[in-house]
């Protein structure tokens, strides 16, 4: 069985947000498109960051590789999906984040406190496709932990916004070397 996995499609990773990726509120949009073509899926689940106290991860001189504005806070505007995302489909939503830096969607659990690899198992998934941003962060997390975690992993590209076209360059290479399918065009 195949799920679709969602990453991290909130206000504060889209234009006028305090971290926004360029394309942001495009790529929700894109997202929800797809889905409303009737993609085959089993599942759709979404990952959200969750931030409470995510310590050194948020600085107010950020470096921008483990350090961070605040960003998705928990109870905040900034922390919801962005309003084009169509989340009708979604069956569960996966927080991350909250005490930590929280990348992989993996590091998440939903509202009953289920991780999401044990939510996948027990519904039999062992494909994924992950869509999503960051591209070069969250994304590529998600993918990574999914192939470590033996699904079949597939990236879709035009579904993924990224910080920066090196940083996506490299997250590419990255995620090809774990043995991450890419679909579309990087």
């Amino acid at each position: 069985m195949r799920a679709l996995i969602i990453v991290d499609v909130q206000n504060d990773f889209c234009e006028g947000g305090s971290l926004a990726v360029i394309g942001g509120a495009a790529l929700a949009r894109a997202i929800s498109d797809y889905l409303a073509g009737q993609p085959d899926y089993h599942h759709v689940v979404a990952t959200k960051d969750s931030h409470i106290d995510p310590g050194d991860h948020f600085s107010d001189t950020p470096d921008y590789s483990s350090s961070w504005p605040p960003h998705c806070v928990s109870g905040t505007p900034g922390a919801n999906f962005h309003p084009g995302l169509d989340t009708t489909e979604i069956e569960a939503v996966f927080h991350k984040g909250a005490y930590s830096a929280g990348y992989s969607g993996f590091d998440g659990v939903d509202a009953a406190g289920t991780p999401l690899l044990d939510w996948l198992r027990q519904r039999g998934v062992d494909e994924v496709d992950v869509v999503g941003m960051a591209t070069d962060h969250c994304v590529r997390r998600t993918a990574e932990d999914a192939v470590r975690n033996g699904l079949v992993t597939r990236v879709l590209v035009d579904l993924t916004a990224g910080v920066s076209a090196d940083s996506t360059a490299t997250a590419f290479e990255e995620m090809r070397t774990a043995s991450v399918e890419l679909v579309g065009s990087p």
